[in-house]
């Protein structure tokens, strides 16, 4: 079995005593714990999967949180000198500085400063901070002028296409690099889907990257070659993103409802993050209580969370577990944990539902994003973007927010369209998100390289609109 096939035991879980370890951020306990039990022969197939991606978890599980608290507080008074450690204290206890314990010693997320600047529209403006793209846009923002037009044109015309041209690429840092070195290099790059059209790989460096097919559930180009020099991979590709408005409030489902049978496709569970737990079981039937169709169920779980649920950066989901039903407990995520939580609620209605993720590709913005496609008899694929609907209760939008179920923008890239899928040409290694991926991937001979080891960059070169607006 691939090393990164042994997520999907995850939710097997620890012994208790190695729990107890990891919990109490006695790391090196716990993998030393780890190790004597992958040493036995008697450890079933499933628990030994389950430690051997517990155990590099834990050994990555600093990286994400490097901040003692008095570093914590610097972080924040170089930007708002009179930050109390009382506001702190209260913002750790509302869930919006996440942390660990190591050795016994509370170490903070190190991106909680710019997730509150995000989540929290008077905090950045107290900061002086305002972070890019739509999902961080307040009220009366220039991002939100783009979507409410882009909206509007699709009600109008019906759909609405952009002809988008990116450029990524992906670099080993050169503390890593040695001459001679083996490098396996992953980019994403567009997918064959119901969006979009005209997939063009115009420009590849260095020559030689081999190309997926269009079909391939997680789509990249990927090269593998000896450096004798450090060097980016970069590829330029264009496409045209269609998306088509689908009047969801003019849907009617009563009656319908007893004559559509929804289909079985895509609606199983896939361990170890989309799973029907009992938790999750007794909150889709509390939340579809009385519905009368799939669509109105699949409304009532986008209502949940977009009006109930509040965004915040995540750690790497390399060390997460039980994504979804995490979510439903903790009230916080970003937009991939959103969709997943959405995902897995409509699956356990017997809502067919798919994961869908790349690129925000606005003319001024390009970020990593993920959503959902989700069936409805009669009506076919529907989408569903829980975190842009989030964003829009922050900006006072209901008119986006409704806009955001059953229908999304123009302005993506869409690269996968499965949940932990594995790429056509394999990472020998640790892949860096073992779930999805949006920003590339590199590897050694010997191992994977992690998101600190090397860097990325994308670039929206050219956001055509085609048509003309009326």
């Amino acid at each position: 079995m691939h090393m990164n096939e042994c997520f999907r035991y995850l939710h097997v879980g620890l012994p208790d005593d190695i729990l107890q370890r990891k919990l109490a951020g006695d790391l090196e306990g716990a993998v030393r714990l780890i190790d004597r039990r992958l040493k036995t022969d008697t450890v079933p197939e499933a628990l030994r999967c389950c430690l051997t991606a517990q155990r590099e978890m834990i050994l990555r599980r600093t990286e994400d949180y490097p901040f003692t608290k008095g570093e914590a507080l610097a972080v924040v008074r170089e930007h708002i000198s009179d930050f109390s450690e009382e506001e702190f204290e209260e913002r750790v206890d509302a869930g919006k500085i996440g942390w660990i314990y190591v050795n016994g010693e509370r170490r903070f997320f190190n991106r909680f400063f710019q997730s509150m600047c995000k989540s929290e529209p008077a905090f950045g403006v107290r900061a002086g901070v305002r972070l890019p793209g739509v999902e961080s846009a307040g009220k009366g923002s220039a991002g939100e002028g783009r979507l409410d037009r882009s909206a509007r044109l699709m009600r109008e015309r019906g759909s609405m296409s952009n002809r988008i041209r990116i450029r990524a690429s992906v670099r080993m840092k050169d503390e890593i690099f040695r001459p001679g070195m083996f490098v396996r290099a992953h980019l994403p790059v567009p997918a064959a889907c119901e969006q979009q059209s005209e997939i063009v790989i115009e420009k590849v460096f260095p020559e030689g990257g081999r190309i997926a097919p269009e079909d391939a559930l997680q789509r990249t180009i990927c090269w593998e070659t000896y450096l004798e020099e450090n060097r980016e991979f970069c590829v330029e590709y264009s496409y045209v993103h269609t998306a088509r408005y689908h009047d969801v409030d003019g849907m009617q489902e009563e009656g319908i409802s007893l004559t559509c049978a929804q289909p079985e496709f895509f609606t199983g569970e896939e361990a170890p993050h989309i799973l029907f737990t009992p938790y999750i079981k007794e909150l889709a039937a509390e939340l579809a209580k009385g519905a009368c169709g799939p669509l109105e169920k699949a409304r009532r779980f986008y209502d949940f969370i977009t009006l109930r649920m509040k965004y915040t950066f995540m750690p790497a989901y390399f060390g997460l577990e039980q994504i979804a039903e995490s979510c439903a407990r903790n009230f916080t995520g970003d937009c991939g944990v959103f969709a997943l939580l959405f995902l897995t609620l409509c699956r356990c209605a017997g809502i067919p539902a798919c994961w869908q993720s790349g690129l925000t590709a606005e003319p001024d913005f390009c970020g990593a994003h993920d959503w959902v496609r989700f069936y409805a008899e009669p009506y076919g694929w529907l989408y569903a973007d829980p975190s842009y609907g989030i964003a829009a209760v922050r900006a006072e939008n209901e008119e986006r927010r409704k806009f955001y179920f059953g229908n999304l923008d123009a302005y993506r890239m869409a690269a996968n369209n499965g949940f932990q899928a594995p790429f056509t040409i394999e990472k020998e290694h640790w892949r860096t998100d073992p779930y999805d991926n949006q920003l590339g991937e590199m590897e050694t001979a010997k191992r994977g390289l992690r998101y600190g080891e090397f860097e990325r960059s994308k670039e929206v070169l050219e956001c055509t609109e085609l048509g003309q607006e009326k």
